[in-house]
């Protein structure tokens, strides 16, 4: 559920769009507020803030905010989808030593093209961005449904990365250009919404899929979606021509790309291990994260992965507690399909149970005065996972009722909901005026970044353990995911700001 591009509801916060213009847009997923930007309070619903001329839902917006909609609907339906039906890919295509990786690659890759998106989308408009995103996302999905090898669904799933970061950057860069100020709230939270309607039918459509047509069907049917969220955007997108000369952050893509490549090759040294061969493994995988290492920390503020206090910590926090249930969110579907027997349709619903669970997390930290204090928010948010992630790792085990591990999984995401966006708030808090959008664009790549890397990480240990030890496998998936949400809560200290020198 953690994709690279979007995200469930956020309360609290939407993106700045009012940043430098090399900062300008390079925002993280939608979280809305009607905090930031929020419309005249004697604005009536669909007009616009002068009480007057077309409004919110009129024929003017009406086809962009359609557009908009369908592009979230069709990330959020594919992140979704996909994780329910992977447990029965990696056995066809007997790949589980891919199996990480095959949610991480795509985060890897919207790295790259996260890095070039902004600039791009400034100088030439949405259009061009936009366009170039669905194709590459699209390409990559009809290269994962036609994949004979995990492998090849690892590449295609890279290539569909590529596409998500272009077009995620592109959405922002639409809904400043389309609306005015006072509808940019009612835009991000249509955009946001699409994550909530997925979550409660895209388990079940991809478990149908796959017993109707197989699971192939589940990644042929997005790119549909693709070019029609495309087709309902084109004319608007037509009057967003772009005005200036594009001069491309030429050092800043070649970190990104170091840092993307040395991910897929941490991923990539675990292809086909067995407990003889994890030694062979170690010497590559030690490479490629000592690239991700020296690549890392140069797309992002300084003292990021440091956990310097204040703005870095914030940044490193969110992407600790993103790792942390993405890492439990990808084994969970698979654990229940070795362990349990469950269909593609039953184990998907575990992640429907989350999303809402998110979704209830994020409101009761926006609405609730006993949730008040953000830093408490979020080390309550960390607790949650921690217990949720424990209990979730029960499912492991066929004599404990299945009870348990659905509340567990509902606890952790209600701690998401709490965590993830509150962090999201104090970048803002934290940021200078004017870096406002730089910051959301690191907090991005940062997200994107670590849950890549702990996903390749996990692939490669996974590989190792699952031959001799299968148990041990999923044991150590779920433990470790509870050992950094874990560590988030411990490294909250952090969070405060900085004090100044005496």
């Amino acid at each position: 559920m953690t994709s690279s591009v979007l995200e469930p509801v956020d309360f609290e916060q939407q993106p700045s769009i009012s940043a430098p213009k090399e900062h300008r847009l390079q925002a993280e997923r939608p979280e809305n507020s009607p905090s930031q930007n929020p419309a005249p309070q004697d604005s009536l619903p669909g007009t616009d803030a002068a009480g007057t001329g077309p409004g919110f839902w009129s024929r003017r917006y009406l086809p962009t905010t359609v557009g908009l909609f369908t592009l979230a609907f069709l990330f959020a339906f594919e992140a979704l989808a996909v994780g329910t039906v992977m447990p029965v890919v990696a056995a066809e295509l007997d790949g589980l030593s891919l199996y990480g990786l095959a949610f991480g690659a795509p985060m890897a890759t919207a790295v790259v093209t996260i890095a070039l998106a902004g600039g791009w989308t400034d100088a030439r408009g949405p259009a061009p961005a936009l366009r170039v995103g669905v194709v590459l996302f699209s390409a990559g999905l009809i290269a994962a449904a036609l994949s004979q090898s995990m492998l090849m669904l690892v590449l295609g799933r890279s290539l569909q990365g590529l596409g998500a970061g272009l077009a995620g950057v592109a959405m922002y860069v639409v809904v400043a250009r389309a609306y005015p100020h006072s509808m940019r709230a009612q835009a991000f939270t249509v955009i946001s919404s699409g994550w909530v309607f997925p979550a409660l039918v895209g388990p079940a459509i991809a478990g149908f899929l796959n017993g109707l047509l197989g699971w192939r069907a589940v990644f042929a049917v997005a790119p549909l979606l693709a070019v029609t969220a495309y087709a309902g955007l084109a004319p608007v997108l037509r009057k967003m021509p772009g005005t200036l000369r594009w001069q491309p952050d030429y050092r800043r893509t070649a970190w990104a790309l170091l840092a993307a490549a040395g991910v897929l090759g941490i991923g990539l040294s675990g292809a086909g291990s067995d407990g003889a061969a994890t030694g062979l493994a170690l010497l590559p995988a030690g490479l490629c994260a000592a690239a991700v290492l020296v690549a890392g920390p140069r797309l992002l503020p300084p003292r990021t992965w440091t956990l310097g206090r204040g703005l870095p910590a914030v940044i490193s926090l969110r992407g600790l507690v993103g790792a942390a249930f993405a890492g439990a969110e990808a084994y969970l579907p698979l654990a229940l399909y070795e362990h349990r027997g469950f269909s593609p349709t039953q184990a998907g619903l575990l992640l429907t149970v989350s999303a809402v669970a998110w979704f209830g997390g994020s409101l009761a930290a926006a609405n609730l005065a006993l949730l008040g204090n953000k830093i408490a928010r979020v080390r309550l948010g960390a607790l949650l996972m921690v217990a949720g992630i424990a209990v979730t790792a029960l499912c492991i085990n066929p004599q404990v009722s299945i009870v348990l591990p659905v509340l567990g999984w509902a606890a952790a995401g209600a701690g998401m909901g709490m965590a993830f966006p509150t962090l999201s708030v104090l970048v803002l808090d934290y940021s200078d005026e004017g870096r406002e959008g730089g910051n959301s664009s690191s907090l991005q790549v940062n997200d994107n970044l670590v849950q890549a890397l702990w996903l390749a990480l996990g692939s490669v240990a996974f590989a190792a353990l699952f031959p001799v030890a299968p148990l041990a496998a999923f044991v150590g998936a779920f433990a470790s995911a509870a050992a950094l949400a874990a560590g988030a809560l411990v490294l909250s200290g952090r969070l405060g700001p900085r004090r100044p020198a005496a």
